[in-house]
Formats: C-alpha cells, structure tokens, sequence
C-alpha cells in the first residue's frame, strides 16, 4: 500500500484536490491518504505556512499531491498574521520552494499536450515536455537588499560593477552548478529515451550569461554523447519563445533552468488551454511532489468554478511516477474522451461545468 500526502492548500487548492480525488478512487489505487496543512491559513494563524508537522508527514509518505497555496509579498503578507503573531519578525516564504529546496526536488517536469477537441488548442500536435531545473539559478533565494559591504568590496573590483557602487541597489545571485545542470539535463535525456523521443532541445542564454548559461550548455553537449540516438539541439531563451509559439510541434523535450523554465512552461501550456490544464511534477531522486500550475485564485475560491483538469493530469503523473501506468493511462484516456467530445466544459473552455461536474465526467469514462 502507498502513503500518499495531500496538500489542499488554500482558495481553489482544496477544491481541485477534491475533484482530483473523485478520480483517483475511481481507479481503486491502493493507496493511504493523509492530509496535510500548508499555506495561507496556517500563515496567517501561526506564522508558518509550511508547518514542521507537515514536513514530518511528508518524510512518511512516498509521494505528495498538492492544490494551490495562497502567496502575497512580504509586507502584504505580514499585515494579515493574527495580532498576536505581529512585530515578532516573522517573514513569509513560499512552500513550494522551500519544499523543492528541502526535499531536493531538482525537476520541474511540465508536459504540454493538446487535447482534441479543446477550443483553446492554438494547434491541435502539440506534445512536448519542459524539464526545469528546480533548485538552483535565479530562485536559490540567496539575495541582498542593502548589500553587505564586504561583497560590495569584492564586487567592486569587477569592471562592469563598478557603476553601482554607491547606488542603492538589491542583488540576486544566479547560481547554476555543473551537478545541478548534469543532474536535470540527464533527466531529460533520461526521459526521451524511456518514451522514444527523438530530439532534446536545451533552452539558454549563454551568448550573454556565458559563465551561468555557458556551464549549462557545455554540460548539456558532453551529456549528450551518452545518447547518440537522441538529437540535440540548442536555442537562445529569447528565440525558444517566438519558435515555440511558431512551431511548437517541432519540439519533443526542452531543458532549461529554474526562471527561463519557470517563464517557458507557462507560455507553452497557454498554447494547449492556459493553467487549468497545466500540470507539473516536482521530482527529486527519494521523493516527488505534484501539482497544477495555476494558483490558489482566492476571488473563486467557494465557488466550484475551475478547471480541475490540472491536478487531474498531476495525478497522473503522480500515477506513472509510482509505476501505476495502467491507471495512469485510463485517467489519462479518460481525460482525452471527455475533452473531445466538448459535453462539459468548464468556463475556461467556454463552458458552465463545475468543478466537480468536469470531475464526474472524467471518472464517469474510467470503467470500474
């Protein structure tokens, strides 16, 4: 039997889970459920939105599935703490990153798929994943605002830096490692041969951030000596954007790092539907966490209005990362049935389907 932690999160969050879980019983997964609290209830009413319990349960558990959690900025987010919790220094983070950091969760798997008969398909053959690295680049968190003296001294003997010394400025550090760049374009290579794809496309900027994009791109063509049978090829971030938008059927797999995937995943997924189709997976070497892209969308919070198709498609791969790939597929035909004929269709997709109605329908093409 798995144990599996569910994270409802907070707006929408626990409604998608609730639809998700419509459909995971209906595959009869022998599976323990066990909830956990996280995000902006728990923020708000003791100061931490990812609770040190919740991390235990996690640390039991094989897997999680998660909703959508709650995120404001920081003076934003301290004025909503429980009067008693003010003035004491607390300061908001994300639970999602500091899962990925704390679980080691280094790939961001995102596919992108066009469903028949979706209105919101900009091409019917679209079918590609985008492999983000998940801990690393611009969203490691190591960050100065003011800035130290003694890293404005060091700073300062960089010819291009010395413009801003004096200035009022805030710093963030784009780290990119050669274990992390192996670890996550192995991943993709890995994957492309496992589905018997034909080319990985790596995603940089290294012609302008030659030492961070530099690394990532010389790691990705010595990895890709390993696969021969797998074409690479290489594309600017800038230009991987107006191609994906032209020609987003040329593409099997991209690689990318931690922003550049961040940004590129959310545009490519725009071209099969938006976010109420976007699913990702958090996945590390000991533990894996899944999820739908979009946000916790506090205005329809209550009201059973989104698209559940996100976090039914995150179960998905939460599905075939247990190895349960005969499940995973009649979730993943169901999907494509209901898509396809258009019967129900949530607002998103032009619709007035619930929440739950989508879910229904979805379990309803799994046979018992």
């Amino acid at each position: 039997m798995y144990k599996i932690a569910i994270l409802p999160g907070d707006g929408v969050g626990k409604e998608v889970i609730e639809a998700a879980m419509m459909v995971l019983e209906k595959v009869e997964l022998d599976a323990e459920y066990i909830y956990g609290d996280i995000g902006w209830e728990f923020w708000r009413k003791e100061g931490n939105p990812l609770p040190e319990r919740t991390i235990e349960l996690l640390k039991e558990t094989d897997c999680a599935l998660m909703g959508a959690i709650t995120s404001k900025p920081k003076k934003e987010a301290e004025k909503e703490l429980a009067p008693e919790l003010q003035g004491k220094g607390l300061e908001y983070y994300s639970p999602i990153v500091a899962l990925r950091q704390l679980f080691n969760l280094y790939a961001n798997i995102r596919p992108v798929k066009a469903y028949e008969g979706n209105p919101l398909n900009f091409k019917e053959n679209i079918n590609l994943v985008i492999f983000r690295e998940n801990t690393e680049g611009l969203y490691t968190g190591v960050e100065y605002r003011p800035v130290p003296e003694e890293l404005e001294e060091v700073l300062a003997k960089h010819e291009r830096y010395k413009k801003f010394v004096g200035k009022e400025k805030a710093i963030s550090l784009r780290i990119i490692s050669r274990e992390g760049a192996e670890r996550i374009v192995r991943k993709a290579f890995e994957y492309a041969r496992e589905n018997n794809l034909g080319k990985v496309t790596v995603a940089e900027k290294p012609n302008v951030l030659r030492e961070t994009s530099g690394l990532f791109v010389e790691v990705a063509r010595k990895i890709h000596e390993e696969y021969g049978e797998i074409e690479m090829d290489e594309a600017n971030i800038d230009a991987m954007a107006m191609w994906l938008i032209k020609n987003p059927e040329n593409y099997d797999v991209i690689v990318t790092s931690n922003l550049f995937g961040d940004i590129l995943s959310d545009l490519a997924n725009q071209l099969v539907g938006g976010l109420g189709f976007a699913a990702a997976g958090n996945v590390g070497d000991d533990y894996a966490l899944f999820e739908p892209v979009h946000g916790s969308a506090p205005k329809y919070a209550g009201m059973y209005k989104v698209n559940p198709i996100a976090t039914i498609r995150a179960a998905v791969m939460m599905l075939l990362y247990l190895g349960e790939r005969e499940k995973a597929e009649a979730i993943e035909y169901a999907i494509e049935e209901v898509v396809r004929e258009g019967k129900v269709r949530t607002y998103d997709m032009g619709g007035n389907a619930s929440t739950l109605e989508m879910a229904e329908a979805i379990a309803g093409k799994i046979e018992g």
